[in-house]
């Protein structure tokens, strides 16, 4: 054998094994790249934050909202429809649940209300379009303050805050949702259903069409430190859509409204739909909690369903008894 043909021979015995080795390493190095891959993986789905779970779970709370939604709305219309006294009954319980949800959220900040009294009288709100007494409301909140007043002076644990709690609670969630009872009560016919029903209807229609539009366009803040999800947006995309129901009681001239006078309702009952969503908002977050209460599904509790209900139905009983319409 040449002297060359050693040199070559040595050579390639040589590169072998460190080929081997170069091989070994990389191999090694993409094996570390994969277990790294997977470990970051594994964190961010403990976390939620791959994008299959976020789309699965943005659509699961999608369907349980809207199904939950639906059977709600279903509920109420098909009571509105029956009339009066089925109205009456399911604004009862719904007012009764919204204040145990309320003063729930009263004693998780140290409150000690009468539930018992307080809830008795939110039962019997709703039910006072079906009294034949003039006033009942009037006559009903008498007998809570006057109930108050006895549970205060007979219980020395309770202090005025409790007795503000307990009076407060059924006026806020009881009386302001008995304005809906009320309106049905007005007019026994279909003039008093779609009345009623345009009234919720509006309210439905501000609060979807601020989510909506709040959620694709929404880039000012309405409230940041109360509600930082509402946006200036929002606001306004609700108030064109509670006008626009309005809009369609005018048309029809349902119970004589007018068109001015019912745009003027939709944009004031909008406005106080806000409102009302801030206010328990504003509840929510002094207490430390996130939703009122779990019954619905995908919703939280019924008073998170109705804050803006309170309000905008208060709002509409009013302006509707101003215009000469109830």
């Amino acid at each position: 054998m040449s002297e060359q043909e050693r040199n070559d021979h040595t050579q390639k015995a040589t590169a072998a094994p460190n080929a081997r080795v170069s091989g070994g390493s990389r191999l090694e190095a993409s094996i570390d790249r994969l277990e790294r891959f997977r470990a970051s993986r594994r964190e961010r789905f403990e976390e939620g934050a791959l994008r299959g779970q976020r789309v699965r779970g943005w659509t699961e709370k999608l369907i349980l909202r809207t199904a939950t939604g639906v059977l709600y709305a279903v509920l109420i219309i098909g009571c509105l429809y029956f009339g009066r006294i089925p109205t009456s009954l399911i604004i009862s319980a719904m007012a009764w649940l919204c204040c145990s949800e309320f003063f729930r959220m009263a004693r998780a900040a140290g409150r000690m209300p009468n539930d018992a009294w307080g809830l008795a009288i939110a039962l019997a709100y709703p039910l006072a379009p079906l009294i034949p007494i003039t006033h009942g409301s009037l006559l009903i909140t008498a007998v809570l303050l006057l109930g108050c007043a006895v549970w205060y002076v007979a219980t020395p644990r309770a202090n005025i805050s409790d007795v503000a709690i307990t009076a407060f609670g059924p006026i806020y969630t009881s009386l302001a949702f008995s304005c809906i009872a009320f309106i049905r009560a007005s007019e026994p016919g279909w003039g008093g259903f779609f009345l009623t029903l345009g009234v919720m209807g509006a309210v439905w229609a501000n609060d979807s069409a601020a989510y909506l539009v709040g959620s694709r366009l929404g880039k000012h803040k309405l409230a940041p430190r109360i509600s930082p999800n509402k946006s200036v947006e929002g606001f306004w995309g609700g108030i064109v859509a509670s006008m626009a129901v309005w809009a369609l009681l005018g048309a029809f001239k349902i119970q004589g409204l007018g068109m001015v006078h019912a745009l003027l309702i939709g944009a004031i009952v909008a406005f106080t739909s806000v409102v009302g969503d801030l206010f328990e908002s504003r509840i929510k977050r002094g207490v430390g909690v996130k939703d009122s209460g779990d019954i619905l599904p995908g919703h939280g509790g019924l008073l998170d369903r109705s804050d803006s209900m309170l309000f905008g139905g208060m709002a509409a009983y009013v302006l509707l008894h101003i215009g000469g319409i109830l």
